[in-house]
Order: structure tokens, then sequence, then C-alpha cells
């Protein structure tokens, strides 16, 4: 047993908790709050509330609000020169993941003497130059629950120039604030998709090379949460303690992340949304999942892991890898998203080729983790029967 527990995240967690940011101490005199370019925390009140907790700290705040889901990387870079024209000296991300994801990397970029975002990518075309300067200090106030990027280090960034979506490993946040009171208005198709991000960071985790008991202890904990709870939060949104458990397992997530990896289904899936921005990163996880984890069960590489999954997510009787493929069609037909199709989003299958060179080359370094290696052919045939 081996793992590294290095997480200096502060989480305030539970319905309220946003209301009390102004007991925490003071970050600095000025803030730039990272918002998408939607509507959601205007009508969902966190903003408001925000701004009157850094009231009350005696802070200033500008406010950059473009980031788009799935954060393209010229908007980010925008959000870097707007917080150092403004003087900013510690940021807040308050939204979801690709928000959190974005206001991380723009906390990493403005302290840097020289470069852009890109420059700092260790992956692909990514200038693989070191962030040599501290980052400023960051806050992460989510209002869904998907990609506990609220208490990792990494980011996801795409370049619509190369087609690419990967990873900037920025740092950590120094305070992050989970208030599931602000994920009561998250409509029921993305409390879906963002659920299922968090149940695949988890299940990717445990079948993953580098699978620890830490590790263990967090993600089938998860994995039962999201079984019981992500339904009724799919179908009643308002439903506070569904929500409440849904943004724990997400939480959870980001920690598994933290003392374990994900596997390649989020590298495959990155190669679909990086040449088709529109697609939520979650539905791609979906649409992709059963045929991925499907290898695996059919390779016999982890069985029992499979078992233990399976069992997490209520088949108490499990005994077979298979049960987890059941459990995970049973769960996707529950929450109404069993039918996705890629062609829905533009998605042809002589598109494959160059997803499957997009894969190991944007995001490979996930590749390692997989329970058993995938060749082209393999990464191929998932997309392929995947396809509708």
């Amino acid at each position: 047993m081996s793992f590294t527990w290095n997480i200096p995240t502060k989480v305030l967690f539970g319905a309220g908790r946003l209301g009390e940011l102004h007991n925490e101490a003071p970050l600095g005199k000025k803030a730039l709050i990272v918002i998408s370019n939607g509507r959601s925390t205007k009508t969902n009140g966190s903003l408001d509330k925000l701004q009157s907790e850094l009231e009350q700290w005696g802070a200033e705040y500008v406010v950059f609000n473009k980031i788009q889901a799935n954060p393209l990387e010229p908007t980010v870079q925008e959000g870097v020169e707007f917080g150092r024209a403004n003087g900013c000296d510690f940021v807040v991300g308050l939204g979801g993941g690709s928000v959190l994801d974005a206001a991380k990397t723009i906390a990493a970029v403005i302290p840097q003497k020289e470069g852009r975002v890109w420059d700092f990518i260790m992956f692909g075309t990514g200038g693989k130059k070191p962030l040599t300067e501290k980052m400023l200090p960051y806050i992460a106030v989510t209002t869904s629950a998907g990609t506990g990027s609220e208490v990792d280090a990494g980011a996801v960034i795409s370049n619509p120039a190369t087609n690419e979506k990967t990873a900037i490993f920025a740092g950590f946040p120094v305070l992050a604030i989970v208030d599931p009171n602000y994920m009561l208005t998250v409509p029921k198709k993305f409390t879906a998709y963002q659920g299922f991000d968090a149940f695949f960071h988890n299940a990717e985790g445990y079948i993953s090379k580098a699978r620890n008991e830490a590790a263990d202890m967090i993600e089938l904990t998860a994995i039962a949460k999201l079984a019981k709870y992500l339904p009724i939060a799919v179908e009643d949104g308002s439903n506070l303690e569904a929500r409440t458990q849904v943004a724990f397992a997400n939480t959870l997530g980001g920690f598994s992340m933290d003392v374990c990896a994900c596997t390649a289904e989020h590298s495959l899936e990155h190669a679909l949304s990086a040449y088709h921005q529109e697609l939520p990163h979650g539905a791609g996880l979906i649409m992709i999942s059963v045929a991925y984890f499907g290898h695996f069960v059919e390779k016999h590489a982890c069985d029992d892991r499979f078992i233990d999954m399976a069992r997490a997510m209520g088949n108490a009787n499990a005994n077979k890898a298979s049960d987890f493929i059941d459990a995970l069609k049973a769960l996707q037909k529950a929450c109404g998203v069993d039918e996705l199709k890629m062609s829905d989003y533009g998605i042809t299958p002589e598109e494959f080729p160059k997803m499957v060179q997009n894969t190991r080359d944007a995001m490979g370094f996930l590749l390692q983790f997989d329970p058993v290696e995938l060749s082209d052919e393999d990464m191929l045939n998932i997309f392929k029967k995947s396809y509708r």
C-alpha cells in the first residue's frame, strides 16, 4: 500500500456555508470574480451573496463573465489580462467545473512574468513552461456537482486552434465552498451529466493502476451515494438532501483525483469534446462509458473491483464483473440519459481515427492508469461501439 495525501484546501461544506465566507481571514484587497457567460450565478443568487461576503471583508472586486463550457484558452488568457489590468491580488471562481478550471488557471498564470496560458500546458502542443511564480490565492465556490475541481490542483483547458483539450496542473484552491443551496436550480439534464462526471472520476479511480486503500475508501462511498441519490436529484432538483449527497460525492471525486488518478475514459471523452465544443463533458462520458468499462470486463482486468462497485450501487448479490455494467445501464436509465447519441452533436464515425490519435497526443498520460493497456484498435472500437 502506497499513497500521498497532500490536500491543502480548506473545505466549507453544507447548505448555507457560502454565507460564512466573511468569517475566514481575508486573502487580499481586490478579487477577480470569475463566472460563466450565462446567467446561473445571478438567477440562483450566488453572485450577490458572494459579493456581499467580500464586502464584509472590505475587499473590492471586479467580475469576469466570459467563461464558456469546456473553457477555451483565448478566453482564459483574456481573464488573465483582465485580472492583471485591474490589479487583482486574489481570485474567486463561482460556478461549475468549467468556471473553476478557468479561474484556477487564471490565478496561476497572472503572476507569471511572461507567456500565455497555453505556454504552461505540459501536454500536446503546449509550451511546457514551468509555473515559476506563486499562484494567487484562489477560492473555489462550486455551484454544480460534477468535476471536483474545488479540491484538486488540475484544470482542463481547450485550444480551438489545435483541437486539443488537456490538463494544466495549476495548484490547489486555498478555500473551497460547497453549498448545495446554489445547486437547486441546475436543470435535470445537467444535473445528470455533472453527476455522472463525478461518478466516473470515482469509478475510473477504483479500477486504476494508481488505486490504493485511501482512494478505495473515498471512491466506494461516492459511488454508493451517487447510485442512490443522483436519480432523486435529477427527478426533484429541489430535494436538498439529494443535492447535498450528490455534492458530497462530487467533492469526494476531487479527493479521488488527489490521491489516485482517472483513466483513459476521460482522455477519450476529451477528444470528442475537443472537436465538438458544444458536447457537455459528462454527456460524452456517458456515451462511451458502457463500451469503455465493458472492454475491461471482457478482458477480466479486475473482476473483483467491478463486483465491489456493483455491490456499492445496490446489488448486494453481485458476483460477476458484468453486474457493474448492468448497474451502470440501470443508473443511466434512471437518470434519463441512456439514449444519448453522438450523432446529435454532429460527431461522425469518420472522425474516430483522428480522435484516437488526439487521445494519445493531448491527454495520453492517463492511458498508463488503465487496468490493462489500450491499443489504438481498442480505442477505435470503444468509439465505434458507443456510436449512435
